[in-house]
């Protein structure tokens, strides 16, 4: 087999894997691909970058952890929200402090945020907001989520190609769903530069215990600087650092 019919074979290939990704509710936004600038965590991820057009699901059994889990949540907004792109942000009880949103780079005024009074209410206005495609991404705060719920999410981005992350606060049990990938965000010990005192750069463990079509692990992640950051050095989880100000 000569070099040219190798490279013509190798095309076809990945042009497959791609059909096949894009039917499985995985594809790049217009072609542009989201780095997250954590390569070891990238590495898990088909395509080696974060699925957008996707919907997402996070877990939190704590409020602790439900802090922590809205502060990486931002750190991806900020990542999928460049060029002046807009998103909604739903709860049926607000928690974030959205003055907070500028630690990562956001402008709060770029972030509808939509208070509702219950849960069904919440999904039927996140579900309705993914279909509009002039937004970068829809943030719901959902205690449950059934299977044939969230599949009416994910049709709602294939048409769309709008980032969905779903936040599950203290759900009732870890249903299967239809997201791409399940995350639990888990708040780790902070460290600050040079010994200095003081509240470190906000911290988590992130564990990506599902992927389709990825490689699941568990990675120590700080936001510093702007950006992402991992943290070769694992630290044992310590709920009196989460002061990343998230919560009023």
């Amino acid at each position: 087999m000569n070099m040219a019919t190798s490279a013509k074979r190798n095309d076809i290939i990945e042009q497959l894997q791609r059909e096949i990704l894009s039917m499985q509710g995985l594809r790049d936004k217009d072609n542009n691909k989201v780095r997250l600038g954590i390569e070891p965590l990238e590495q898990a991820f088909p395509g080696k970058t974060f699925p957008v057009a996707a919907v997402h699901e996070f877990l939190s059994y704590a409020r602790e952890e439900a802090a922590a889990t809205s502060g990486f949540i931002t750190g991806l907004l900020s990542r999928l929200m460049q060029k002046d792109a807009y998103c909604i942000w739903v709860a049926v009880r607000r928690t974030i402090y959205p003055p907070a949103l500028k630690r990562f780079g956001i402008d709060p005024d770029r972030i509808l945020f939509i208070d509702v009074a219950k849960s069904i209410d919440a999904l039927w206005v996140v579900e309705e907001a993914l279909k509009c495609d002039l937004l970068a991404a829809v943030v719901g705060e959902i205690p449950d989520l059934s299977f044939t719920q969230s599949r009416r999410l994910q049709l709602a981005v294939e048409g769309s190609k709008v980032t969905g992350l779903i936040h599950r606060y203290y759900p009732r049990n870890e249903n299967a769903v239809a997201c791409v990938s399940r995350w639990h965000i888990k708040p780790v010990s902070s460290q600050t530069e040079d010994e200095m005192p003081g509240v470190g750069f906000p911290s988590w463990e992130v564990t990506l215990s599902r992927i389709r079509n990825g490689h699941p692990g568990t990675w120590h992640v700080a936001w510093t600087g702007g950006k992402f950051k991992h943290i070769t050095t694992a630290t044992s989880t310590d709920i009196r650092t989460l002061q990343t100000g998230l919560y009023g």
